[in-house]
């Protein structure tokens, strides 16, 4: 159990800061007003970068990803209670993610930024990109939150874990103190037992 959480944990925080690094363009259009051409130039000269990337790029963050997911399942599968809210909540969660990301976020960076005109940063940003480029930085915004959710949940996994199995040990204790202190005790009828048989006197 506590391998295929730290699994989930590592995977998270992989995916987590690969999303990060997108602030060098979604800061300068989700977080800074007013928006101006030349934020928005840099953005997009940041997604075509993206988008002209290796495709081994894209392969290695999808292994990831179905290791993630494959994970979480497997952790679900064992049906316990808490198990399935909290690895329920995190393949909600890890999955909103995952579909966001294959039909609006890639979909967006590959039409939209593959080739960009020539331009200067003061040049006027064309209008059918800019709307494109504030939804990625919106869209970059949800998936992290989403995934820090999984890590929340999986925080909280953790120590419910913690508390029941501290709570297990103290009423294991008291169970074992239990069962000595009866064999202590004398049982009184046996003493009254012992008071009425008479002594016989030796002859």
């Amino acid at each position: 159990m506590g391998v295929r959480a730290g699994v989930v944990v590592c995977v998270t925080s992989f995916l987590l800061g690969a999303l990060f690094t997108h602030w060098i363009a979604d800061s300068l259009t989700l977080w800074k007003s007013p928006v101006t051409d030349e934020h928005l130039w840099t953005a997009a000269t940041y997604y075509s970068i993206l988008a002209k990337g290796p495709p081994a790029a894209l392969w290695f963050l999808a292994s990831v990803v179905v290791t993630g997911c494959s994970t979480i399942l497997w952790s679900l599968g064992d049906g316990e209670a808490g198990n399935i809210m909290f690895d329920g909540g995190s393949i909600f969660l890890f999955g909103t993610t995952v579909a966001m990301y294959l039909y609006s976020v890639l979909p967006s960076v590959f039409a939209k930024f593959n080739s960009l005109p020539a331009h200067q940063l003061k040049d006027p940003f064309p209008r059918s990109l800019r709307l494109v480029t504030l939804e990625l930085a919106s869209n970059n915004l949800i998936c992290s939150v989403a995934l820090t959710g999984v890590l929340a949940l999986q925080a909280g996994r953790f120590w419910a874990e913690s508390s029941d199995g501290d709570d297990e040990e103290v009423f294991e204790e008291s169970e074992v103190e239990g069962t000595q202190t009866r064999a202590k005790t004398p049982d009184p009828r046996t003493e009254k037992v012992q008071q009425r048989t008479p002594i016989k006197a030796s002859s």
